[in-house]
């Protein structure tokens, strides 16, 4: 018997669904109103939902995340009207169980409703089996990265190949390491081969290994990559930079996991792991013809993606107080305070270049303040400082058209620009808070409002000290 919840402001599809539900013995709520089953989603603890995708106050969709991460972590399918391939691919790509089109949704729900809860039994018994992951070097613990420290420990558990991807700086090497580290080849060789790096007229030998006289300079053999990772896990990092010509004699690798060296006649045998990273679209060069997709399906047998430092600034905080305490048992120096102010600008920064820039961030601003015993913004780097002053200004909107509808504005004589201007926001911040509860982080995600826009928002329009207390 499972606990299901039914999003959707269909009254009559939602009693319809809950009769044939609860004569399957489920019990089950229905919500009419995301807002009202996101509330729902918090108080109890659903084994799955069934969500629409258009609902009153916003897209199903959307808000896949929410409920995903709720203390429940619940199974998703998701309804709709009217289905498209864009919402199919996204609601799958989000970790929906199935896209089903709600008038055939009774004579089809039956079948991806019961795999659904099929695996969520066996995923709870699995869970009931604490499993310690070396996670060295993975800082944080929002749901993004606790979402890839459990797709590390699947990984982990195999042999499969595992492709990497994400922007650059995002800790892919970090993650193939905590890889290799909690698989049973942990004890044995983690062997790096950065694609990029490598002079083609060099990357054969580098990989496969040469005897000696195989070319001008060889004046003895040496051990390819190939070879170092016998028994261990061979990493090829940032591998949409493999020349072509060199992919095809990799696949041979990877499929005989065998290979010759360079002047050598002989055939010599490595059993290793491959584990493989980019922040190029592999798919794109498929589609480009230059790359094989042969071996694109032989690297991705099980697919990584790591998030951007943007989407999990939860983490900043530890991560900051990570960085800077190595930077101190480095030196040798005190731990140093750090302001909220400084944080609150990190928090305002969108980070292209991801925890890598962080982290030298952190170190440029440890030197310029090696003697200041707390950290604060002004310590930080110009361009950051400058973003943030930048979404702190306020920007001057221009009338609205002479097509507004009268209705829409003050009856009798309008009022001056700036003035109806300032009600308009004050009256928005009121309708945010509201819908938020006062939550600030919240507030900023819904409205696209910095923190400290919305901070400078509340003292330009006098809200009063409870309000912010509140917020």
């Amino acid at each position: 018997m499972a606990h299901i919840l039914i999003v959707d402001d269909n009254t009559m599809l939602c009693e319809l669904l809950s009769s044939q539900l609860r004569s399957a013995d489920h019990t089950v709520l229905s919500a009419l109103t995301l807002q009202e089953a996101l509330q729902l989603a918090q108080q109890e603890s659903f084994d799955l939902i069934l969500l629409d995708v258009q609902l009153p106050d916003g897209n199903g969709l959307d808000a896949f995340q929410q409920f995903a991460q709720t203390s429940s972590r619940p199974e998703i399918i998701i309804m709709t009207g009217s289905g498209d391939a864009e919402g199919a691919k996204k609601a799958i790509q989000s970790g929906a169980w199935s896209y089903l089109e709600k008038p055939n949704i009774l004579q089809n729900l039956v079948s991806p409703l019961t795999r659904a809860l099929e695996y969520r039994e066996e995923k709870k018994r699995i869970e009931q089996a604490p499993v310690a992951l070396k996670r060295e070097g993975i800082i944080g613990s929002s749901p993004v990265i606790n979402s890839s420290l459990d797709q590390v420990a699947c990984a982990a558990a195999g042999g499969a190949n595992v492709l990497i991807t994400g922007e650059t700086g995002t800790g892919k090497e970090v993650f193939a390491r905590a890889i290799h580290e909690n698989s049973h080849r942990g004890t044995k060789a983690f062997v790096v081969v950065d694609c990029a790096s490598l002079p083609e007229n060099l990357i054969e030998s580098t990989l496969f290994g040469h005897v000696k006289g195989a070319f001008t300079g060889a004046d003895r053999s040496a051990t390819g990559l190939i070879k170092l990772a016998d028994g261990g896990t061979l990493f090829l990092d940032e591998v949409g930079e493999l020349p072509e010509r060199i992919q095809k004699t990799f696949l041979r690798v990877l499929q005989e996991r065998s290979f010759r060296p360079l002047g050598s006649t002989r055939e010599e045998q490595s059993n290793f792991r491959l584990l493989a990273a980019t922040n190029r679209d592999l798919s794109q060069k498929v589609k480009d013809g230059s790359f094989r997709p042969d071996l694109l399906y032989r690297l991705r047998s099980l697919s990584l993606h790591l998030p951007p430092l943007r989407e999990r600034k939860e983490d900043i905080r530890p991560l900051c107080r990570h960085f800077l305490v190595r930077l101190c048992e480095r030196t040798q120096v005190s731990s140093k305070e750090i302001s909220d102010e400084f944080f609150e600008t990190l928090m305002d920064y969108e980070w292209p270049g991801n925890v890598r820039e962080l982290q030298q961030t952190l170190e440029q601003v440890f030197a310029n303040a090696i003697h200041h015993p707390t950290l604060f913004a002004y310590h930080l780097p110009a361009h950051i400082r400058v973003c943030t002053a930048m979404q702190g200004l306020t920007h001057e909107e221009p009338p609205p058209p002479a097509t507004a509808p009268v209705s829409s504005l003050h009856q009798g004589r309008p009022t001056d620009w700036k003035s109806f201007k300032a009600e308009q926001e004050r009256q928005y911040l009121q309708q945010v808070f509201t819908y938020t509860r006062g939550n600030i982080k919240e507030s900023c995600r819904i409205s696209g409002l910095s923190r400290a826009r919305i901070y400078q928002l509340i003292n330009l329009h006098n809200l009063s000290t409870q309000q912010k207390v509140a917020f």
